[in-house]
């Protein structure tokens, strides 16, 4: 029989932890609990218990803290993204801050650069290019609805998953985070195939017409729909995709996919052009970046912009250096500061990416740059370098965990005057930086806000040889 966890009463919560949860101590434990701010007085519910830590929701509030703000969203606390809108925006950056100095402090251990503060983002809302929502027919039912009794004929949902749980959808009405023509084009679909009887995705059983939605929007004002289906049915889809281009001209480019497969990746799928163009078209600094339906591109389109600039600041370019910008992607970063560079080998493990990197040197008469797709522990070693070059710096965006020790070994060997590292993950980004220490001393450190109302940071690291 489970144990039945205690009610902490009358807690104080002291702090921020990581994910977006905050921290109450009590006693000798550590409680995270979501949803709360530093100063909220709170009973606490645990549900998760060890021995120095344990987890739990606030359940009763005594006393709410004066940093509090009420949440703009209807849905906050039940999608489980944006955690931290009850924070003013400037505390959410002082947390992120602190975030940065702990992490490199704390996990790094090196010599540190007073760090720079964090730049914030001009938009704290609608601020993402790309979102993706699913059709369920087994929507999310609150606690007051299941305690009501009532019978719900119509459980269809189009919305975000509940976090943990992959076949609960969150009906959504309103999102914050993409323009308001994507709420617009999302309930418009939710309404037509409700009157049209058109089914949503069973996601245990497999089985139902309509299954995902990715919306992508552009700073040129350009628009991307795909309509994922399940099933195959010429008639419906033409008679969906023929209604939404008649209510949406500024859609751009309204594309689909037939996804038949146990999971949701489209990535190994056709996607097949209904109307308009194969991609839209993002803009930088005269730059035109072409984005096709699987391309990478920051969601955030303006904050993206002001960390290209910091990274190129960083490099110090003055049009005679070779650079290596590692996890290239589409090749942004390598496009975007080409012109100031004598030649930029890019290097990307997806071959679809690299592919789109050098359509957009293409499309931008960019001339001077390389692109290689292939694992990086695995390409970049000392015969690459040796066939290529030895760059004067070198540029790294890796993923959440960080860059592989046979990457590190490989940069020490390239022996660049300097290395630009843009991290999504300061703890990783920390440890890589201690395995370069022994060459590389770490001279500047600047903090990006991409995600407001998130957990999240951006951090860029120039280091210099010694």
């Amino acid at each position: 029989m489970r144990k039945h966890l205690p009610i902490i009463e009358k807690a104080l919560v002291s702090g921020i932890a990581s994910e977006g949860k905050a921290i109450v101590r009590h006693n000798d434990l550590v409680i995270f609990v979501p949803y709360v701010v530093p100063g909220d007085i709170v009973d606490i519910q645990l549900t998760r218990k060890r021995n120095s830590y344990a987890e739990g929701k606030a359940v009763f509030f005594h006393t709410c803290s004066s940093q509090r703000e009420k949440a703009f969203c209807e849905h906050y606390g039940v999608c489980g993204g944006c955690q931290w809108q009850i924070l003013p925006y400037s505390e959410q950056l002082r947390y992120k801050q602190q975030q940065v100095i702990d992490q490199l402090t704390r996990i790094a251990k090196v010599e540190l650069p007073e760090i720079s503060p964090i730049i914030g983002s001009a938009k704290t809302v609608f601020y993402r290019n790309k979102l993706e929502f699913t059709f369920s027919n087994k929507r999310w039912m609150s606690e007051e609805e299941i305690r009501s009794g009532q019978t719900f004929d119509n459980r269809n949902a189009l919305g975000f998953h509940i976090p943990g749980m992959f076949d609960k959808v969150l009906d959504i009405n309103t999102c914050w985070l993409q323009d308001q023509v994507s709420n617009r084009i999302r309930n418009e679909i939710k309404l037509f195939a409700l009157k049209n009887d058109f089914s949503f995705f069973d996601l245990r059983n497999k089985g139902g017409l309509l299954r995902n939605l990715i919306i992508r929007t552009s700073s040129t004002g350009e628009i991307m729909l795909i309509v994922v289906f399940y099933e195959d049915d010429p008639v419906r889809i033409e008679m969906l995709l023929n209604h939404l281009s008649a209510q949406f001209p500024e859609i751009t480019s309204l594309l689909y996919i037939i996804n038949g497969k146990a999971n949701d990746t489209v990535t190994d799928l056709e996607v097949a052009l209904f109307k308009g163009n194969d991609y839209i078209i993002e803009a930088m600094e005269g730059l035109k970046f072409k984005i096709g339906p699987k391309s990478f591109f920051q969601t955030n389109s303006e904050q993206a912009y002001n960390l290209y600039r910091i990274v190129r600041d960083f490099a110090g370019l003055t049009g005679k250096e070779l650079v290596y910008d590692l996890y290239t992607g589409t090749g942004t970063i390598a496009n975007f500061i080409a012109r100031s560079a004598l030649q930029v080998i890019g290097i990307e493990y997806v071959p679809e990416a690299v592919a789109d990197a050098r359509i957009n040197s293409e499309l931008n008469g960019i001339t001077n740059t390389l692109f290689f797709a292939g694992d990086m522990k695995d390409l970049l070693n000392e015969t690459f370098i040796e066939e290529y070059g030895r760059p004067e710096i070198i540029i790294t965006d890796p993923p959440r965990a960080g860059m592989h020790d046979d990457v590190i070994k490989s940069i020490l060997f390239a022996e660049p005057q300097r290395i630009v590292y843009v991290s999504c993950n300061p703890a990783t980004q920390a440890r890589d930086l201690n395995a370069l220490d022994s060459r590389y001393k770490v001279e500047k450190v600047q903090p990006v806000d991409m995600f407001p109302h998130t957990h999240h940071v951006e951090n860029i690291v120039l280091m210099e040889k010694r």
